[in-house]
């Protein structure tokens, strides 16, 4: 079953926007109730609900969410050589101050790439 998705955008820019989702746990019927998906899409897959398509984290590991966030940062400590670290009070501050200035408001909220 399908645990996540990604999907990416080409900006005017020259830029690429990119997101990606895990799924630890969903309502496989809830989520069709609220997403349209269209039977193209459903065909292209050779399924014949959404809801099928779907089988979350939780089910497929039967471990707790927090341990599976502990095993996905083990992981890329083991293949990055990363380190755990923190955010600082003024990294903080200009976060807000984003926010502030660009983030929230409407011409950002309202965008439509």
């Amino acid at each position: 079953g399908k645990i996540g998705g990604a999907a990416q955008k080409r900006l005017a820019n020259g830029g690429v926007l990119h997101h990606a989702t895990l799924s630890y746990d969903i309502d496989g019927q809830m989520m069709t109730e609220v997403l349209r998906i269209g039977r193209e899409k459903l065909s292209d897959k050779g399924t014949t609900s959404a809801a099928k398509r779907v089988d979350p984290l939780r089910s497929q590991t039967g471990l707790e969410r927090a341990e599976i966030i502990e095993r996905f940062k083990d992981t890329f400590r083991s293949l990055t050589s990363a380190e755990e670290g923190g955010i600082t009070p003024d990294e903080y501050a200009d976060a807000q101050a984003l926010v502030e200035s660009k983030f929230s408001t409407d011409a950002w909220l309202h965008r439509v790439p």
